[in-house]
């Protein structure tokens, strides 16, 4: 009998030798699974840090372009403003014919037009031609109405400030004075 209790105490052992020894395979393997977990986890925190910081830089981007968008045509502007200048100074030169004086300050207004009607068309500004037109509440302001005899009735009969298109979209409505058609005499 005590060699079937050391037969039995040696199959224990063994036994629990192979429990220990599945233990501990099991704890490698789970260890090996929890560093692999833990790698993804540091590359997914990782990608989401740098999602975060792209979405950061892109909205500061977009925030400048915002901020700077007319940039270009304000700078196309100053050559505008530098031409006016010239012009007003050209009609404030002393001496010589007045009338010699302004006439060269109205070329210098014309070209500066011209100019800046060149400038405007570079950035798809283009001014909208009413006089004559049916009247467009939805491209014209009506400022007032009067008879006319030529002009038909619901016609611009004249412009105060021309309207503008930039690209496909208003950007400026005319201001118009709308004809009401013949005077009626009473």
């Amino acid at each position: 009998m005590a060699e079937e209790n050391k037969t039995e105490e040696m199959q224990e052992e063994q036994q629990a030798a192979a429990i220990a020894d599945e233990a501990a395979s099991d704890m490698e393997a789970l260890t090996k699974e929890l560093e692999e977990i833990r790698a993804k986890l540091d590359q997914m925190t990782r990608f989401a840090a740098e999602a975060e910081n792209s979405k950061k830089r892109m909205e500061r981007e977009q925030e400048k372009l915002r901020k700077y968008a007319g940039e270009t045509i304000l700078r196309e502007l100053l050559t505008t403003a530098d031409n006016l200048d010239r012009a007003l100074e050209q009609g404030k030169i002393e001496g010589g014919d007045s009338a010699q004086n302004l006439a060269a300050m109205l070329a210098g207004v014309e070209l500066t037009k011209k100019g800046l009607d060149t400038m405007l068309e570079r950035f798809e500004v283009t001014a909208v031609d009413s006089v004559g037109q049916p009247f467009d509440p939805d491209n014209m302001d009506a400022l007032t109405m009067e008879a006319s005899e030529e002009i038909p009735n619901n016609h611009v009969l004249r412009e105060f400030a021309k309207g503008y298109m930039f690209k496909d979209r208003m950007l400026r409505h005319a201001q118009v004075v709308v004809s009401s058609g013949p005077a009626k005499n009473e």
